[in-house]
């Protein structure tokens, strides 16, 4: 049996200031930092067989900062690309076009020059299907990554649809118990949306 451990990185610098980033390669804020290291001991407690991570700045330091620095880095597990939107407010964007923004939302909607969801939720999950057969009747596969991975594989693996799905807090780990065969058989929501504190009820993209 698998399960996957996929934890947010945590707050960015634009998470921040509820700016858009997709695939800009921001950093943690302090914030954030602090957000990984609470996170840790329980992603220790876990016991990962294993880790993944985007090969962004954000991801890449809150796989260290939970204790796993040389995490396999893969840009398939890179956030969906937003184009133009990359780097504005959220409130800019819905207030210019909110049906838009749902749509973007559920998948349904691709901003100008930004990468679609079919496209998206093939590159994404690729990382999952393309895993080699568990070696373990326990293996624990640690996923830091991205809100948009985590809404790819609750889609492709639960077939739960993106819009049905509020944006997971930064630093927040969803567990996810996969059958045999990297998903052939199903699989099952163990633990959403877990912090090392109180989850906000509005967190940003």
């Amino acid at each position: 049996m698998r399960r996957l451990l996929i934890v947010r990185h945590g707050q960015s610098s634009w998470n921040a200031t509820r700016r858009l980033q997709g695939q800009a390669d921001t950093p943690l804020s302090d914030f954030g930092r602090r957000q990984a290291q609470a996170m840790a001991p329980l992603i220790a407690a876990m016991r990962p067989t294993m880790a993944l991570c985007s090969d962004l700045t954000r991801t890449r330091e809150t796989a260290a900062l939970l204790g796993y620095p040389d995490a396999t880095q893969d840009p398939r597990l890179r956030e969906i690309d937003v184009g133009e939107w990359s780097g504005r407010s959220i409130a800019e964007l819905v207030a210019e076009d909110a049906e838009a923004f749902r749509g973007w939302r559920a998948g349904t909607h691709t901003p100008p020059g930004g990468e679609s969801w079919s496209a998206f939720r093939a590159r994404a999950s690729s990382v999952i299907t393309g895993l080699p057969k568990a070696e373990t009747n326990d293996e624990r596969v640690l996923v830091v990554a991205h809100g948009g991975v985590i809404r790819v594989l609750l889609d492709v693996l639960l077939g739960i649809s993106p819009g049905s799905v509020v944006p997971v807090e930064p630093a927040g780990l969803t567990v996810l118990r996969l059958g045999a065969g990297n998903g052939a058989a199903p699989a099952a929501l163990e633990i959403y949306n877990r912090t090392a504190d109180s989850p906000r009820l509005d967190p940003p993209d």
